[in-house]
């Protein structure tokens, strides 16, 4: 498994971390959020949209389960499956004809993580210690996403607002 692990504070620091990842994606793209309430994942779904180029404005689906926000090619598809069952209350939402055209953004991911073998698994962890501080896991088992890795590794290096 390829993976890699950033610390950010803050929201700010979330969403550099995911501007850093949004140039690296592409339509059919299916990264899956992991972590538990108020740990970044809206945040990082945001600033990934801001720097994809969406203009639109990107709040929780949690009550909606899916939004869309329209780029200059394609669309961000954000879902967010808290408030579902499992995997085959899922796949009744039909939202499968839209993953090509689309990069897919799941919150709580780790719900329908079976349906989705090549994905990106971003995985947040924070400390109530230190509430600002985020311990984000970004992790693959596809091939698809070791240059991706690589790529975001090295624009971390050099982001000095991660420093």
């Amino acid at each position: 498994m390829d993976s890699i692990t950033v610390s950010t504070k803050g929201a700010e620091g979330t969403g550099t971390v995911a501007a850093l990842l949004a140039p690296q994606l592409r339509l059919g793209d299916v990264v899956l959020l992991k972590g538990g309430l108020a740990t970044g994942k809206t945040t990082f779904v945001k600033a990934l949209a801001a720097a994809a180029g969406s203009t639109a404005v990107v709040t929780s689906p949690t009550f909606t389960i899916a939004h869309f926000y329209p780029l200059e090619q394609g669309k961000i598809l954000h879902i967010d499956t808290y408030r579902l069952s499992g995997i085959h209350e899922f796949r009744d939402l039909g939202l499968d004809e839209y993953l090509d055209e689309s990069i897919t953004t799941i919150e709580w991911g780790e719900t329908v993580a079976e349906d989705f073998p090549s994905h990106l698994l971003v995985e947040f962890h924070y400390d109530q210690s230190a509430p600002d501080l985020r311990v984000i896991d970004f992790s693959s088992d596809s091939p698809r996403w070791r240059p991706v890795l690589d790529a975001l590794q090295a624009a971390l290096l050099t982001e000095p607002k991660l420093s």
